[in-house]
């Protein structure tokens, strides 16, 4: 019998429930004012922690009454401060109540409200803002739809102490330099100072210089009562301040400082920020301060070699990063499945930001490289971060390794005991663009032609592969692609080169050398140069490929690329001219003839040498048919040329011409 009764039971108190909620709804479509003033305010308490109420309430269509009462100007100011108040805590509920306001777009018409003249509205318009923009499923986009609104939420900070609260709170999870100053705002953010929600402040400070020059630059000349706010940011750096102060202290440090507005030699720097930011690491600190200690101090040492040095040496920060692998201590002793996944999160975090600040540390000294492969298990660390399930953390894994992998002499020790260039070919296949361009440049240093990694790199299939990458849209990938084939030829046995021609095939060999990009460019004059090495190579290329290189060649000397570019072309042109057979390409194509005189007469010293080259190469009296071509070259008036700058001031131009010129008295 209860069985039969559960139900109707259940959609009675729905209907009472749903009843309820409509009867708030109704009221405000009651043409007595002072009834729908009544009834928001009975609204605003029903849905007070209630989550079931606020999801009822949108369901039946309150947030549209709601927004057109606050947007009516017959309706009283307390009517309207009621409603964005009731509109705040529906956007205190879940996720779905947020995107429920913004597809009613609730934003331009609070934004509209903080033009009012009356401060408790406006502190209600901006209390909803704030809950709505510091939701993860709202678009920062939405505060810049209107160029003037960062003026004006700038010129509202001083009204009152919940003002500055709310606008740091949204600026500092919605400023970025690209909207900052596209929206016409030009001025000091020197008003946020005045905030006596410090933490807020500082965040929004943090926010607006992260990789932001021109905001940085005008932070770094504020003046607050006679002192500069970088001065005042190393005060909020002692230790008597709250941990969370001096993080954000040193942020707002480190972030105008990669963004050069504060020199990396600047004491504040060394004898401050850096030392604040090292204390983080340690295991004294709670799990969250560890990791953002540790990725701000990467983010800060990244880019400079002396800072790298000073960070290696302070508070052992190399073993104290070791810490970071060994929690959680136990997995399997946790069997409350929250905890367990709790866990489990901050140990991702940790070794990602472990494995972040180690490449840091790493990307210029040898000695550090070896302080940090020497710590304890670090190359079965890295190994295994590489097949971590987060992607994360395999990114900074990756990082590290590339980090190190500058080292010759761990490539030829740790990398190859280690067998390191296994899981690094797995993390190639089919991983995200954004792990795959450090991989890929982490390849590229695995296959110097010291490196003991080559050989079975090579025998894995990394040709196909590293072709593929050379057809990629992602200008990283196509570079990286490039210079790994590059790498790869370097003194290749013919094999192998054969291998890399056939995997490109020659119409992407030569869509790369007309790539728009220079680096790209560069790495695929590199690649045939390689390739264009020891005569039988070259004669077996040039009998193959010779018509279309000879044509890229031509094309690419006619244009109008830079000396570097040009340099290695005309030394593509001398290893050709160095083939047994090749060398006839050059001597029956008068108009290549003709751009090597030219570049002998260039007004650069590099391209007259380079083009020398292809000359010496073609004249060398001890081969077959020098006769001949010593003779086409004297009549087309390159001996002129070669008397010219046998006087030239230039040593290596000179000493060049003679010896050429001997090849013709021989």
């Amino acid at each position: 019998m209860a069985c039969v009764l559960e139900a109707p039971l259940r959609m009675s108190v729905l209907s009472e429930v749903t009843a309820s909620s409509r009867h708030y709804v109704d009221r405000l479509f009651d043409p007595d004012p002072q009834k729908v003033l009544q009834g928001v305010i009975d609204m605003k308490n029903a849905v007070i922690g209630n989550n079931k109420q606020k999801a009822n309430l949108i369901v039946l269509g309150a947030v549209p009454r709601l927004l057109y009462l606050l947007q009516q100007e017959t309706s009283s100011t307390e009517l309207k401060t009621e409603c964005a108040v009731v509109l705040g805590s529906l956007a205190m509920g879940t996720e779905n109540n947020v995107k429920s306001l913004l597809d009613c777009h609730i934003i331009p018409a609070l934004l509209q409200g903080l033009l009012s003249p009356d401060l408790k509205f406006i502190e209600a318009c901006l209390r909803c803002l704030r809950t709505i923009f510091t939701s993860p499923v709202t678009p920062e986009e939405l505060l810049y739809t209107d160029a003037t609104v960062i003026p004006h939420l700038m010129a509202l900070l001083s009204r009152s102490r919940y003002t500055q609260e709310y606008i740091c709170q949204i600026f500092s999870h919605c400023c970025k330099l690209r909207h900052w100053h596209s929206c016409g705002f030009k001025s000091s953010p020197q008003p946020l100072l005045c905030a006596n929600v410090q933490m807020q402040a500082l965040k929004c400070f943090a926010v607006l210089a992260f990789e932001n020059p021109q905001v940085s630059m005008t932070l770094v000349n504020v003046m607050v009562d006679g002192e500069l706010l970088p001065q005042i940011f190393v005060k909020m750096l002692q230790r008597d301040k709250p941990i969370e102060m001096q993080l954000t202290s040193a942020k707002c440090l480190t972030y105008m400082c990669r963004a050069g507005a504060i020199h990396t030699d600047d004491t504040c720097i060394i004898l401050k920020t850096l030392p604040c930011l090292a204390r983080m690491c340690s295991k004294e600190r709670l799990l969250e301060e560890r990791v953002d200690g540790a990725e701000t101090l990467a983010y800060l040492i990244e880019a400079d070699i002396e800072l790298q040095r000073i960070a290696s040496i302070t508070d052992h920060l190399i073993a104290m990063l070791a810490d970071y692998f060994k929690y959680p201590s136990s997995v399997s002793a946790i069997t409350d499945i929250k905890r367990l996944d709790h866990d489990l999160k901050h140990a991702h975090e940790l070794r990602q930001a472990a494995f972040k600040l180690y490449a840091a540390l790493g990307a210029n000294d040898e000695d550090i490289r070896k302080k940090i492969i020497e710590t304890e298990n670090m190359m079965d660390r890295i190994v295994n971060g590489l097949s971590e399930s987060s992607i994360k953390v395999r990114l900074a894994a990756v990082r590290c390794l590339h980090s190190l992998s500058r080292s010759v002499q761990q490539l030829r020790t740790s990398f190859q005991d280690h067998a390191v260039w296994k899981p690094l070919m797995k993390v190639l296949q089919n991983a995200p663009d954004e792990i795959l361009v450090v991989a890929s440049s982490t390849l590229c240093n695995l296959l110097l032609e010291f490196s003991p990694s080559k050989e079975p790199i090579l025998e894995s299939g990394a040709i196909e592969l590293l072709c593929s990458l050379t057809q990629s849209d992602n200008l990283a990938l196509r570079v990286n692609g490039v210079w790994a084939l590059m790498n790869m030829a370097f003194q290749a046995e013919q094999k192998i080169k054969a291998d890399i021609l056939r995997g490109l095939s020659t119409e992407q060999l030569f869509q790369l050398l007309s790539d728009s990009d220079v680096n790209v460019l560069m790495k695929t004059l590199g690649l045939l140069r390689n390739l264009l090495s020891t005569r039988p190579h070259i004669d077996q290329i040039i009998s193959t490929h010779g018509k279309q290189i000879m044509q890229a060649v031509t094309l690419i000397l006619e244009g109008e690329h830079n000396v570097e570019v040009k340099e290695q072309t005309l030394c593509i042109l001398a290893n050709i001219a160095d083939g047994t057979t090749a060398k006839e390409l050059i001597m029956t194509n008068d108009d290549i003839l003709q751009k090597i005189k030219y570049y002998m007469s260039h007004s650069n010293a590099k391209l007259q040498l380079a083009a020398m080259f292809c000359v010496s190469n073609l004249i060398w009296n001890e081969e077959e048919g020098s006769q001949d071509r010593q003779d086409k070259l004297r009549d087309i008036g390159i001996v002129d040329i070669l008397h010219k700058l046998s006087q030239s001031s230039d040593p290596n131009l000179c000493d060049k011409a003679k010896t050429a010129l001997q090849q013709y008295l021989a």
